[in-house]
């Protein structure tokens, strides 16, 4: 153990209440002392000077430099405080949920001043660097690592996601709005169209879907656009829940789930399509994703991957990386490159949906926070808590900037009939 993790602990252990899932643990008794207050000052700090009051688990405040204050965030122990300011990005979420730290406002809105903030304060900064170095790569996708990361995040229970994804189809995947009141099973509905239209699906198509969630895509592309799906995905509560619903709507001989990795897609497709994968594969293994898609797309084939993103090059959050979403590293689109240009795939269309997602997300949370009854009876707080700080931090995310939603569309070699304009994709 390091001297900065033998801090840590002893400071965990004054405290007292470290881990424990209380959403308002009992304050230190401690005293504030002046070394306390320059870090909560530094805190501001390091955050760019956002419109923040600290409140120190004495009842001492440490006002904003600019003295107006939109946010209070409260501090409940020493130990919480030497935390969070030694890594902001991997421990707030850790103490948020354990009820160490609070915050009186809006959360989305706390968050977005947190997350420009930082951002201003300057990615390229000594501090900056230091957290990147600190914070530990995203975790190797290999067959047996891709089933445990995901098995911590979707195999938590359909019942749990059902009470806030969409009852139609349950994706979990940003929705698309034409129109700005639609409803999210209306937007989660023109989705599916606008990924339909993009690969211009039509009767007697061969389409392999690699990641299929609850299998929404598949059964809407076999019941509207007449085509035949193979899906591809690992996680054993998704594949069970998807074969029930095909068999329920009449649909199992014309869509097949596979409890397998896309690594091991066989057979050759019209079509390729991903949605909501590619963050999960890693870059270092973007080449392979592209051996996959040559060996089963057809040299005239076409295929879309639509994934959450980046601006450019960069880690997932190191709380979510770490509590939410094991191995999870979303793209830039040089880094997609890596898929494409091997095999001299042709991009053909390329559409950024973020605002579509930062909607999406707000629309799950309103529905979270709604049945937060039913979620404790089998959820502890300090989950309850961790997922609200999830679903609240990537909408701050999305709307600002820090995370993109992309959609790829893309041909093989030897496909030459393609669209003049978009104008199919809106008819």
């Amino acid at each position: 153990m390091g001297v900065n993790e033998e801090k840590l602990a002893s400071l965990d252990a004054e405290a007292g209440q470290a881990g424990s899932g209380l959403s308002t643990p009992p304050a230190s008794a401690d005293a504030v002392s002046r070394l306390d207050r320059w870090m909560a000052r530094k805190l501001l700090d390091v955050v760019g000077e956002p419109p923040f009051s600290i409140h120190l688990w004495d009842g001492s405040v440490v006002q904003p430099a600019g003295g107006v204050a939109r946010f209070c965030l409260h501090i409940r122990d020493r130990g919480a405080l030497f935390k969070v300011m030694l890594d902001p990005e991997l421990h707030f979420g850790t103490l948020y949920s354990a009820g160490r730290i609070e915050v009186d406002g809006d959360l989305v809105q706390f968050l977005e001043w947190s997350y420009l903030g930082l951002r201003d304060a300057g990615e390229g900064s000594a501090a900056a660097r230091l957290l990147k170095w600190i914070n530990k790569r995203p975790r190797r996708n290999t067959l047996s690592g891709s089933r445990h990361n995901i098995h911590h995040h979707y195999d938590i229970g359909n019942a749990f996601y059902a009470l806030w994804l969409d009852t139609e189809a349950m994706q979990y995947t940003c929705a698309y709005y034409p129109e700005a009141d639609m409803t999210l099973e209306q937007a989660q509905v023109a989705k599916l169209h606008h990924v339909c239209r993009k690969l211009q699906l039509k009767p007697g198509d061969t389409v392999v879907e690699a990641g299929c969630g609850w299998g929404g895509l598949a059964r809407f592309m076999a019941r509207h656009y007449g085509v035949t799906v193979k899906a591809y995905n690992i996680s054993h509560e998704q594949v069970k829940f998807a074969r029930q619903k095909a068999e329920e709507e009449g649909l199992s001989d014309r869509v097949e789930y596979i409890e397998d990795d896309y690594r091991n897609i066989s057979g050759m497709y019209d079509v390729f399509v991903s949605v909501g994968m590619l963050e999960h594969v890693g870059p270092r293994y973007y080449r392979e994703l592209g051996d996959v898609i040559h060996r089963c797309l057809k040299s005239e084939g076409r295929g879309l991957i639509h994934t959450i993103g980046r601006r450019k090059p960069g880690l997932m959050n190191a709380w979510i990386e770490k509590h939410i979403f094991p191995g999870a590293c979303p793209p830039s689109l040089a880094e997609m490159m890596d898929i494409f240009e091997p095999h001299e795939f042709a991009v053909q269309d390329v559409e950024n949906l973020r605002l579509h997602y930062a909607k999406t997300l707000r629309h799950w949370l309103e529905r979270y926070e709604d049945n937060l009854d039913t979620i404790r009876e089998s959820f502890d707080e300090n989950f309850v808590r961790a997922w609200r700080l999830y679903l609240a931090g990537s909408i701050a995310a999305f709307t600002t900037n820090e995370l993109q939603l992309f959609q790829v569309v893309f041909s093989g070699p030897e496909r030459h009939d393609l669209p003049w304009s978009r104008k199919h994709l809106y008819e």
